[in-house]
C-alpha cells in the first residue's frame, strides 16, 4: 500500500504501522500547531484507500485514555474495513507541556482534555482540544491522507462521546453523523464537567454552556444529525450521575431532534461494552457517510 505524504510545514513521523482486515493501522506523530507540543493520532486506512478517497470517522475517546485504547481494545477494524472507512482516533489532551498540576489527578490536565479550547491560565496556551479535534486534525488528514472531507462523521466514548456530542452540535453540516457509547451528556451538572469546566473556563457557568451538549442541543435551531448512544445500564458513573442522558434525552424530545438511546441491560462503561456494540456503531455512520 503506497501512501503519498504531501509535505507541508506539518511533518508526519510514522510510529507504527499494522496489517488488519486487509487494511492498515498506523500512529502517527506530529507537531501540533493549536496544543504547541508533540501529539500522537491512530488512523486506519482500509483496503478501499488503496484506490480512492474514503470518508472519515473520528473517534474521541475518554478520560485517562491515548490513542491506544479504542484500536487495540474495541475491535473496530473488520466493519471500518468492510464499510471502507478511514478511522482516525487522536489522544484525549496535551502532552508534557509542564503545566505545574497537569499531572495530579486523572480527571484534569493530562488524559483529560475535555475537548474544549481553554480561557484560564495556566491551561489556555496548550489545551485547545476543540480546535485540535474540529480544525487542525481533520486539515491534516484531508491534506495526507486519502479522505473525501466532505464526508466526515464523529463519535466517542464517555468525555469522547461529550467531545463527539459537542462538535458535531457546535457545527451544523460539518459531520453526516454522530453517536456516542456512554457519553457524559450534560457536564455544566456533573463533577467531572465541573470539575474540568472550572479550571479550563473559569467560574463564569454560563461559559460552560457552549461544551455541554444538553445546553447546546436546548440552544439548537434544528439539526439534520441522527444522533445515536448506547449506554450500559449497569454502569456506575451513570449511577453516580456523571453521564445524565436523561437530561439530554428530555432536551433533544422538546426540540425534535432524533436520538435512538439504547439503554443496555447488564453492560458497564468499560471497552468490552464498547466493543459489543461498535459494528453497530460503524454500520449507523457508514449509512450516512457511503449515501
Amino acid at each position: 500500500m503506497v501512501f503519498q505524504f504531501f509535505g507541508r510545514r506539518m511533518a508526519l513521523k510514522q510510529i507504527s504501522s499494522n496489517k488488519c482486515f486487509g487494511g492498515l493501522q498506523k500512529v502517527f506523530e506530529h507537531d501540533s500547531v493549536e496544543l504547541k507540543c508533540k501529539m500522537k493520532f491512530a488512523i486506519y486506512l482500509p483496503p478501499k484507500a488503496e484506490t480512492g478517497k474514503c470518508p472519515a470517522l473520528y473517534w474521541l475517546s475518554g478520560l485517562t485514555c491515548t490513542e491506544q485504547n479504542f484500536i487495540s481494545k474495541s475491535g473496530y477494524h473488520q466493519a471500518a474495513s468492510e464499510h471502507g472507512l478511514v478511522v482516525i482516533a487522536p489522544d484525549t489532551s496535551p502532552r508534557g507541556c509542564n503545566i505545574k498540576g497537569e499531572d495530579e489527578t486523572w480527571d484534569f490536565g493530562t488524559g483529560a482534555g475535555f475537548y474544549v479550547d481553554a480561557t484560564e491560565d495556566p491551561w489556555k496556551t496548550n489545551y485547545r482540544m476543540y480546535s485540535y479535534v474540529t480544525e487542525e486534525l481533520p486539515q491534516l488528514i484531508n491534506t495526507n491522507f486519502p479522505v473525501d472531507p466532505q464526508r466526515m462523521s464523529i463519535f466517542g466514548h464517555s468525555m469522547g462521546g461529550h467531545g463527539a456530542l459537542i462538535c458535531a452540535l457546535k457545527n451544523p453540516g460539518k459531520y453526516k453523523s454522530v453517536s456516542a457509547f456512554a457519553p457524559i451528556c450534560n457536564p455544566v451538572l456533573c463533577p467531572w464537567g465541573k470539575k474540568a469546566f472550572s479550571g479550563y473556563l473559569g467560574t463564569d457557568q454560563s461559559k460552560w454552556e457552549a461544551y455541554d451538549a444538553t445546553h447546546l442541543v436546548k440552544a439548537c435551531p434544528g439539526t439534520q444529525l441522527d444522533i445515536l448512544i448506547d449506554q450500559g445500564k449497569d454502569d456506575q458513573f451513570l449511577s453516580d450521575g456523571q453521564l445524565l442522558p436523561d437530561n439530554f434525552i428530555a432536551a433533544c424530545t422538546e426540540k425534535k431532534i432524533p436520538v435512538v438511546f439504547r439503554l443496555q441491560e447488564g453492560y458497564d462503561h468499560s471497552y468490552y461494552f464498547i466493543a459489543t456494540f461498535i459494528t453497530d456503531h460503524i454500520r449507523h455512520h457508514a449509512k450516512y457517510l457511503n449515501a
